[in-house]
């Protein structure tokens, strides 16, 4: 919040990392170059984030850039995308992008590291929304 109180929370964005999540992608942006996200919600892990080298999945129409991700020691932003699909259901949710030990899919670049990325949720609050716009 600004010094008035009037500018939005200082929390409300759509997506937060958390500390084993950034320390993650500093390793795998140290190994692969600059990342991605998507999520789909669909076949494969679900609803899981999947992580990519940046442009390796094609995203189009039907997907929505939701943030672009500032990581300490990454040069450039980790760009989250989702399915639009996914997206009009989970609009109203702060998404946390966490890691927990276990394999998740193939596909995603850190499924050799024994860890897979998931997702952590909650329900906007009232403030969140309106300062999003929604």
């Amino acid at each position: 919040m600004d010094d008035e109180g009037t500018g939005p929370p200082q929390d409300a964005a759509r997506i937060a990392l958390t500390d084993a999540a950034a320390a993650l992608l500093r390793s795998l942006r140290a190994r692969h170059g600059p990342l991605m996200f998507h999520q789909s919600g669909g076949c494969c892990d679900g609803s899981a984030p999947m992580c990519y080298p940046e442009g390796e999945f094609r995203t189009g129409d039907s997907d929505v850039l939701l943030a672009e991700l500032a990581v300490a020691d990454v040069p450039e932003p980790v760009g989250f995308w989702m399915s639009a699909d996914q997206f009009a259901r989970w609009r109203h949710t702060h998404l946390t992008v966490d890691v927990v030990p276990g394999r998740g899919s193939g596909f995603s670049l850190e499924a050799p590291d024994g860890v897979r990325f998931l997702i952590r949720s909650r329900l906007f609050t009232d403030e969140e929304r309106a300062a999003l716009g929604g």
